[in-house]
């Protein structure tokens, strides 16, 4: 057994029970078989986690089997840690519904799962998924912490099962558009990636509806398993504002940087044409607005330095809705690739802006002088996020927005949040794969 198998599987087994059976059984070689897709069959999918965000997820999945490509899939199966959210979904999807999670992964007619519960969940139960044979649709950010972060990529590369980690931006044509722009050489050497998720709204600050009548004591449809949503979490009493409400709190969340930042990372990541794990993180910010039970910032900026010679800044309010231009800044041009700034919004072209100063003659005859539009595709990308990983699915191929890729999207976010909380400058030593508090040695 290799070094990260073992770390990987460390990891698992630390994370229940059931994860350490399951490590130990692949230690002596016996893998759970996946059912071998073929090219016209209907793939089972179950949702875990039917909230609003995985019941809209789950939704799209039925209707792209209707609109797009008919019968590509099916929801078999929905989990939640609410009775009612349980019974919304079996009744929607017309589906199996259970309040336990492993009851889906033993259930060998499913293919895949989607993993929309809270954050602090995502990596146990896709790591889980992965152990039994299941390719996973895995809501962002794709876990909590940067030894979940390695935890996922081993077991990706240990299994080969197909991971799309669900950004559904990425799978906008921009992000592909400038990627080639920039490839090609028309901003010359990068120096800087600047972007921003802004918003103002009751929604936007998490503040979600609370359902008074929920929680451990609950009857019927009332009825809440707390013990379970609070997992590896530390253990506290009920708290409504906890479950309806998790974004607020760092156990579950890690906030403006997971939450919005990872839209904004993960695009950056696919246009810099190689991922990139960050050198040095600082952030900062603070609660300026909403006084409530919060423990995460309403207002974060983050600066990351990476190892080529580049930087990342972005912003963020949930007090302020007005965007910063998502930009990539070279020594030979600027690549504007969202002028409104919303990275999961439709922008009908890039912009690339030379630096007529300093270009020479061979970027003039190349490029020109002048602003260069280049047409972008208009799509639903949620759409084409969820056809891209059913055929990969079939195909076995990288989906995407494949672990590796979004991996370095995670790092950065969570360094973030770790700056921030612990209020000084990071860095990252990509080769141990932990974050240090001291510069890196080459």
């Amino acid at each position: 057994m290799n070094p990260t198998q073992t770390h990987r599987r460390a990891f698992v087994a630390g994370a229940a029970a059931t994860l350490a059976s399951t490590a130990m059984a692949k230690t002596a070689g016996k893998l759970n078989p996946a059912r071998v897709i073929g090219a016209n069959d209907r793939i089972n999918v179950a949702v875990i986690g039917t909230g609003g965000r995985g019941f809209y997820v789950a939704e799209r999945f039925r209707r792209y089997a209707e609109q797009v490509k008919p019968n590509a899939c099916q929801i078999v199966g929905a989990c939640d840690v609410y009775q009612k959210r349980v019974t919304l979904a079996k009744e929607r999807f017309q589906c199996k519904g259970t309040l336990d999670y492993r009851e889906i992964l033993e259930d060998k007619e499913v293919d895949a799962v989607i993993v929309a519960t809270p954050d602090h969940w995502h990596a146990q139960i896709a790591l889980a998924a992965m152990d039994k044979g299941k390719d996973v649709y895995l809501e962002k950010p794709m876990c909590h912490t940067i030894e979940e972060v390695k935890a996922l990529i081993n077991t990706v590369r240990e299994t080969g099962r197909v991971v799309q980690v669900g950004s559904q931006t990425t799978s906008g044509d921009q992000w592909w558009k400038a990627r080639k722009a920039i490839a090609d050489g028309m901003i010359g050497k990068m120096i800087m990636s600047q972007g921003s998720y802004h918003r103002n709204s009751v929604e936007g600050e998490w503040n979600w509806k609370i359902d008074p009548a929920a929680g451990p004591e609950g009857k019927g449809d009332d009825y809440l398993d707390w013990k379970m949503w609070l997992g590896k979490a530390p253990k506290r009493p009920y708290d409504a504002d906890r479950f309806f409400r998790f974004r607020k709190y760092w156990d579950y969340s890690g906030g403006i940087a997971t939450d919005l930042f990872f839209h904004v990372m993960a695009p950056f990541n696919i246009c810099w044409g190689e991922p990139q794990y960050p050198q040095r993180v600082a952030a900062s910010g603070g609660i300026y607005v909403f006084k409530d039970e919060r423990e995460v910032p309403d207002t974060f900026h983050m600066i990351a330095e990476y190892p080529k010679g580049f930087s990342v800044v972005l912003s963020s309010s949930m007090a302020n809705s007005e965007h910063i231009p998502g930009t990539v800044r070279g020594h030979e041009g600027t690549l504007v690739m969202v002028e409104h700034g919303r990275f999961e919004g439709f922008a009908p072209f890039i912009t690339v802006k030379p630096e007529k100063r300093v270009i020479n003659a061979d970027y003039k005859a190349k490029f020109g002088e002048e602003p260069v539009k280049i047409e972008v595709e208009n799509k639903d990308t949620m759409m084409a996020h969820i056809g891209n990983f059913l055929d990969c699915m079939r195909s076995r191929q990288k989906p995407t927005l494949d672990v590796e890729t979004a991996a370095r999207a995670q790092v950065v976010i969570t360094m973030a949040v770790m700056s921030y909380r612990q209020g000084k400058v990071l860095y990252f030593d990509e080769k141990n794969f932990k974050v240090t508090d001291r510069p890196v040695r080459a």
